[in-house]
């Protein structure tokens, strides 16, 4: 069962210190649930950007889980070798963005594939390049554990402004895909940079503040 072809209801959000905006997922009315968010710290700035956990309980009294989280950070010059972003393409955004958040801490021999692009493909919004991709983590560096939990299923969009990528991501449990993951990407497609105000704080100024 999918919960896209339901009558979705979403609310935006509306970051104005980094400037970007997405929808996200409050309630179904026909299935009496609703989407019970979670903020673990709001983002003020690059240098205190925090992921935004998000939870919310699915009909039948099934927990679901979903992280929801905005990241910032430079191109990984290693996989992004070019500074003209036309030529960038979503594989290497993907790859750059994805070897910056790595995350298992485990030895060469325990290490296996931790994570795998699935799908990568270049849009754009008010001419801007947009990179889209979809992606399995491991979160166990072995396969003792069942298969079913071991992956979390991604979708994420990034794009660049000022020289830094800005990207969103949205997660569940591989196994939960097939429910969520239809929403997940609605979310996702919706994410887009806003004109700057004079609220906006650019990545690069007054990295050493942490408020």
């Amino acid at each position: 069962m999918s919960l896209a072809e339901e009558d979705l209801k979403m609310a935006s959000f509306v970051d104005d210190i980094n400037s970007y905006s997405y929808l996200y997922p409050t309630e179904l009315p026909s299935k009496k649930a609703l989407f019970k968010w979670v903020e673990s710290r709001k983002p003020e700035r690059y240098s205190s950007a925090a992921p935004l956990s998000r939870k919310f309980s699915f009909i039948c009294r099934m927990m679901i889980t979903i992280y929801l989280y905005p990241c910032y950070g430079p191109p990984n010059s290693k996989i992004i070798k070019s500074q003209d972003k036309s030529t960038w393409t979503a594989k290497e955004v993907a790859d750059s963005v994805l070897a910056d958040k790595s995350a298992l801490r485990v030895t060469s021999t325990q290490r296996q594939a931790e994570s795998q692009v699935l799908d990568a493909h270049t849009g754009e919004i008010d001419g801007q390049p947009y990179w889209y991709y979809e992606y399995l983590v491991r979160k166990a560096p072995t396969k003792t554990a069942d298969e079913s939990t071991n992956y979390r299923h991604y979708v994420a969009s990034t794009t660049e402004r000022d020289g830094y990528l800005y990207s969103i991501n949205a997660s569940t449990l591989n196994k939960q895909w097939n429910i969520v993951g239809p929403i997940l990407q609605k979310t996702v497609a919706s994410f887009h940079l806003l004109p700057p105000t004079e609220n906006y704080v650019p990545p690069f100024k007054d990295l050493w503040r942490f408020w």
